[in-house]
């Protein structure tokens, strides 16, 4: 149950289910940039005792988003709510909130609302509350929550960025030169592990996937493994 009750505040709340969410009708371009977060960032502040903060990250896939959200409700277990929400380039389009006990549409909607207004795609927030032992009404709530995405977000600024695509790539050591070589020629992010085979996990522009598992494919062959 959230912390906020009829009372002084003039108002009876209607308490939504743990979690609820909606998907886009559109699904995203992979030659169209977007708006995004730059790094992970976090902002607090008070307001009539009760401290917000919002943490806002990068989020590529809803698994990452709600990795991120379960982070955060770990780390911040003993607060009195952790309100997520995110907007993440699946296909469909998946946005998602949750007024994580607090008032119906005082939390969980207004930080979407945020999120939304700025036009951020791929990104994750959580808005943790501490009570205070006031409660700020309705409306107070919505200002709260939505003052504390705004300033994370503020914190840690917004990009524009090109869509990606993570790749696996796994091949016989006698190959492995010759990909590293072509993943390193074409300077996208990458991560090599040498067990049993040589693995390259790649970060790639979406529009630029195909010539490289050509590339790829070309010079080894065809004995490269491409996921």
């Amino acid at each position: 149950m959230s912390c906020e009750r009829l009372g002084s505040d003039g108002y009876t709340p209607v308490l939504e289910p743990r979690g609820y969410g909606r998907r886009a009708p559109t699904r995203p371009n992979v030659t169209d940039t977007y708006r995004t977060v730059s790094d992970r960032a976090s902002a607090a502040f008070e307001v009539r005792g009760s401290e917000f903060i919002g943490h806002v990250t990068r989020a590529e896939t809803v698994a990452h988003a709600e990795a991120f959200v379960a982070e955060i409700e770990a780390e911040y277990a003993d607060a009195t709510h952790n309100v997520p929400a995110y907007r993440v380039r699946s296909d469909p389009f998946r946005e998602y909130s949750s007024d994580d006990g607090e008032p119906s549409g005082s939390a969980g909607k207004p930080v979407l609302n945020v999120l939304q207004g700025e036009d951020v795609e791929n990104v994750a927030c959580v808005v943790t509350r501490y009570y205070g032992g006031t409660n700020l009404g309705y409306g107070g709530l919505v200002r709260a929550y939505s003052r504390a995405v705004s300033e994370a977000l503020d914190a840690t600024g917004v990009v524009e960025e090109r869509p990606h695509t993570h790749l696996t790539i796994t091949v016989e050591y006698d190959d492995s030169g010759t990909v590293r070589g072509i993943i390193e020629s074409v300077g996208v992010e990458f991560d090599a592990d040498y067990g049993e085979r040589a693995t390259f996990e790649v970060r790639v522009p979406s529009e630029e996937r195909e010539g490289l598992c050509e590339r790829l494919r070309s010079a080894t062959g065809g004995r490269v493994a491409i996921e």
